[in-house]
């Protein structure tokens, strides 16, 4: 059980969001790139949109503009903010598409009987147009989008999941589930993220000059690419999609961010630390453990170095390395160096080195 003594130290950033015909490029980097990645330390600003496929949206540091509400036909598979981040769109898998804040509708899929799902939208420099992207790779054009090219006649590995334009919307990027990249018209090729990415990965988001881009995963990891190397990612709106039990423990996660810390709390009004791991784990999941952090540290699941952290998986804090009885505060580990975590006040999204390493016992459990 949660002892109250950790303070608390506010939000931290995330990671819990498409006719002529062109050349694709794709496997060696152009001239001059980057084709190693650099895997950023902080996935995302602490600006940032997480949006469930069920249409609705969470802000962190960023105003909301709306959120659908009722049933959807199909899910949301992704959200993409405009380019001024005062609005985003937001788009479902039958290629549906929902405009918020300063954004404007050119136009959908809806009514399309379409041989693969839309899974990903670039928006024109403008944002007077936008490309739907289909996991074949087809791309459909919007406003003042122009095509350049797919991947819809080749036989894909894996799946599309995403799509980038460049800064002049005279090319895109597509991006693979497993971070392989195709680039056409204007778009240059500066590597890719095949067989190095741990989670699937959600999108590609271009650089302000399109001079290299981040391969994002669902975990809110990113991996840079060109002059992504030496710049932050500007704010995005995520879309989590829960595959595994821990996405799912996850997922229920931050469906309680901001509600009370309660000494004690089970839910579903407020929660303490070890309340919320086994909260998220039983309603997310259907999985079970011990009540309190020190018993969840000894006996849930299984041992897990924490180099090898999953979403979900349980990180703890001790007195004593060696144990397992100092055990105080116990959290769930989303991805990219962050947890959702029940402490101070409230059920909050914070990175699991904000207080320093010093307590952090030496290993997490996977229930």
């Amino acid at each position: 059980m949660g002892s109250g003594r950790i303070r608390w130290v506010g939000l931290a950033a995330v990671a819990a969001a498409t006719l002529a015909l062109g050349p694709a490029t794709w496997g060696t980097p152009t001239a001059g790139a980057a084709a190693a990645p650099h895997t950023l330390p902080s996935a995302v600003s602490n600006n940032f949109w997480l949006v469930t496929p069920t249409g609705s949206v969470e802000p962190y540091g960023v105003p909301s503009f709306g959120a659908l509400s009722g049933p959807l036909n199909r899910p949301i598979v992704t959200a993409v903010p405009d380019h001024a981040r005062a609005g985003y769109w937001l788009v479902a898998s039958d290629g549906g598409v929902f405009s918020y804040g300063d954004t404007h509708f050119y136009g959908s899929t809806g009514t399309i009987t379409l041989n693969r799902p839309i899974v990903g939208m670039a928006t024109t420099g403008d944002g007077k147009g936008y490309w739907l992207v289909a996991s074949d790779g087809g791309v459909f054009t919007f406003g003042d989008a122009a095509f350049y090219g797919s991947t819809g006649a080749i036989t894909l590995n894996l799946p599309i999941v995403g799509m980038a334009a460049t800064s002049d919307g005279k090319g895109y990027w597509l991006v693979a589930s497993d971070g392989g990249v195709f680039a056409f018209g204007d778009a240059r090729f500066y590597g890719s993220a095949a067989g190095a990415a741990t989670e699937p990965v959600q999108r590609i988001v271009s650089t302000g000059l399109s001079d290299g881009y981040w391969i994002l995963q669902q975990n809110g990891t990113a991996q840079a690419f060109g002059s992504a190397t030496v710049q932050s990612m500007p704010a995005q709106a995520l879309v989590f999609h829960p595959i595994t039990p821990g996405d799912k423990a996850v997922t229920f996660a931050f469906q309680q961010l901001g509600k009370p810390y309660i000494w004690g709390g089970n839910g579903p009004v407020g929660y303490d630390c070890s309340g919320l791991t086994l909260a998220s784990w039983t309603h997310g999941a259907g999985v079970t453990f011990a009540r309190v952090a020190n018993d969840q540290f000894h006996t849930a699941g299984t041992p897990v170095a924490m180099s090898q952290l999953a979403a979900g998986d349980l990180v703890f804090w001790g007195h004593n390395a060696a144990d397992w009885t100092t055990v105080y505060h116990a959290a769930l580990y989303v991805g990219g160096n962050r947890i959702v975590e029940s402490t101070g006040d409230q059920v909050q999204l914070n990175t699991l080195d904000q207080w320093g390493m010093t307590d952090v016992m030496p290993n997490g459990r996977h229930p």
